[in-house]
């Protein structure tokens, strides 16, 4: 069953992905790309910003305005300051509602994707084989835990296709891992070209510092 077996690799690497990257990343990210396209929280997003804008732009001006010199000014600009302020925070907690009803509906979303057919599949397809393992390589053994739990003597069960693919990804992404790590390092300790040392010669090290041993003498006998 080809089909299948793309299936479990690619739900593999999508949970290795997510696990990695962090599911609160992957959901801010979303969040924060969601609110640029022509949705409803969108509309409200920009509002937001605004809000943020000019009550950003009336603090600075308060914060330049005297209360003594300027009174009636600074008067006019504290009440706009914190009826900004006011809606500001209505807003806020509004964004982060509408933040938090997306990141319910995301991870429910997730696992629905990727939990569901991690455990829902194997129980499924439990006696199916994967493939079919060449006759006569393998020990009694290692066919009976390669077809574990009901798969075909002989056979690979999903399960155990599913453990070889989640061994491989993560091996696949420690050796990248340390490949780039490496390279980094590498970079890092190349040593700067075109800072070449210039070597002061024996001969003037010692004529200059004769001279400035009489130079100090002199000085003395004045």
């Amino acid at each position: 069953m080809p089909s299948l077996l793309v299936i479990i690799f690619v739900l593999e690497v999508v949970s290795h992905l997510v696990n990695s990257i962090g599911a609160a990343t992957i959901n801010s990210l979303l969040w924060t790309l969601l609110n640029y396209l022509p949705v409803s929280t969108s509309k409200t997003a920009k509002q937001h910003r605004q809000l943020q804008a000019e009550f950003l732009k009336v603090r600075k001006e308060l914060n330049a305005t005297s209360s003594q010199d300027e009174f009636a000014k600074w008067a006019k600009l504290r009440r706009t300051h914190d009826k900004l302020l006011d809606q500001l925070e209505k807003s806020k907690q509004s964004q982060e509602g509408a933040k938090s009803k997306f990141d319910t509906y995301l991870t429910g979303f997730r696992l629905l994707v990727t939990k569901v057919p991690q455990y829902g599949l194997p129980f499924w397809y439990s006696k199916e084989p994967m493939f079919w393992l060449p006759y006569g390589w393998f020990p009694y053994y290692a066919e009976w835990l390669m077809s574990f739990p009901k798969a075909p003597m002989g056979s690979v069960s999903i399960v155990s296709w599913q453990l070889a693919c989640n061994g491989m990804v993560t091996l696949l992404t420690e050796l990248i891992t340390s490949i780039l790590g490496l390279v980094l390092k590498a970079k890092q300790g190349q040593p700067q070209q075109g800072k070449a040392k210039v070597k002061v010669p024996a001969g003037a090290a010692n004529a200059k510092s004769e001279s400035a041993a009489s130079a100090q003498q002199e000085k003395k006998e004045l």
